[in-house]
């Protein structure tokens, strides 16, 4: 029996090693409550490094859109145009406040938000008297989304937008740092993220008295009183201390990560290039994306394998890959949601990424040595269909 090989994982928290100095000194002042000098720096240090002027550090990236909806006005009764292709976190907050989502679907060109749907969507919206109260736009994987179109659309039907660049944080459009264009831009570190605080998130936006008033709500809505005086509802969404001296240390790393990630895309290209069958995840021009992971399409007719295929030969050899993210108006939770595919009455480009799409481990610490063998597995997969799709026309031939 062979030894099986070490687990490689799709995204693993990548410690930098300064991370220590924060911690120990937020356990040597005792500040481990939520609140205290981490935090205030690690908001202005990530503010500073996305050219934004504030930011309001929680416990995750959900709260932050949770958050940045109710900022923007959302209540029961109102909808919420929303990116379908993305992780089921991006949407939840919408329901939390009684509002129903419209999903929006992708664009062949970017897989991020179709601003000819999105076009098609606020008309409709606007004919009917009820615009929506907010735009959530989702930059996929790290890749952005053509914010140009998104934000004038937006603007001509006055509609704030909230951009989740969870996946995103690092990338840019057109010098812009992802997550600073709209109204508010959320950021999540997640344990899988390019930056973590293990679990965290952060609310950006150059409206300083809406992140106050964030901050008041995050922290149980205390109102001023020597006593516990609440007037209105709140959360217990407040980012503690040590976390946010995870991530000051982490922050620092944060350009280094991002060329890591962007090397071992370069590398899955350039081995992987030889299929014809295999697609990357494009990159729209003027864009620089962090390549938060590394994200290919498979055409089954040419490479005799599927996606779920490849995520199983993968598996077999203790690889961890996803396949790309279930369209939000497939769930389950939101089967009664109204949909706007990229252009009328076809097959939405969403539901076709899901379909042929799959995440390859793409951690900023991966080897050489690990990757070879994800890309080993990977040919020896196509090659092998390749094979016994040949000796089967062969047999047929006899």
């Amino acid at each position: 029996m062979t030894k099986e090989q070490p687990r490689i994982y799709l995204s693993p928290p990548h410690m930098s090693g300064k991370e220590k100095r924060y911690i120990e000194e937020a356990f040597m002042t005792n500040w481990i409550a939520p609140l205290g000098p981490n935090l205030d720096a690690f908001e202005q240090e990530m503010a500073d490094k996305v050219g934004i002027a504030g930011a309001a550090a929680v416990s995750s990236g959900t709260a932050a859109i949770h958050l940045a909806l109710q900022l923007a006005g959302v209540s029961a009764g109102d909808t919420v145009f929303c990116s379908s292709f993305t992780f089921v976190a991006s949407a939840n907050p919408i329901r939390y406040l009684g509002a129903e989502p419209v999903f929006i679907d992708s664009e062949p060109d970017s897989w991020n938000m179709s601003p000819a749907a999105l076009e098609r969507a606020l008309e409709d919206a606007a004919h009917r008297g009820k615009l929506p109260r907010a735009l959530l736009v989702v930059h996929l994987y790290g890749g952005l989304t053509r914010m140009s179109e998104v934000m004038a659309l937006c603007g001509k039907y006055n509609v704030p937008v909230i951009e989740d660049a969870a996946e995103s944080l690092g990338s840019t459009y057109r010098g812009r740092q992802s997550g600073t264009m709209g109204e508010f831009g959320i950021y999540s570190f997640n344990g899988n993220k390019i930056i973590t605080t293990s679990g965290g998130g952060m609310l950006v936006s150059n409206d300083t008295s809406a992140l106050e008033r964030a901050r008041f709500l995050s922290t149980q809505a205390r109102d001023v009183a020597i006593h516990y005086q609440h007037s209105r509802l709140g959360y217990n969404y407040r980012m503690s201390n040590v976390l946010a001296g995870i991530g000051r240390g982490q922050l620092q790393a944060l350009d280094e990560r991002v060329a890591a990630r962007r090397r071992i895309f370069e590398r899955y290209r350039e081995a992987l290039s030889c299929h014809e069958s295999i697609t990357f995840m494009p990159e729209l021009p003027g864009t620089f994306s962090n390549r938060w992971l590394t994200a290919i399409t498979v055409d089954e007719a040419v490479a005799g394998v599927t996606a779920a295929d490849l995520v199983q030969a993968l598996a077999s050899e203790n690889i961890e890959a996803r396949p790309l993210w279930k369209p939000l108006h497939r769930q389950p939770l939101f089967q009664d949601a109204s949909f706007y595919s990229h252009t009328p009455d076809s097959i939405s480009v969403c539901e076709e990424l899901f379909r042929t799409g799959l995440c390859l481990p793409s951690g900023s610490a991966m080897t050489d040595n690990e990757q070879n063998r994800v890309i080993a597995t990977i040919h020896y997969a196509i090659d092998d269909a390749k094979r016994r799709s040949m000796l089967g026309r062969h047999k047929s031939a006899l």
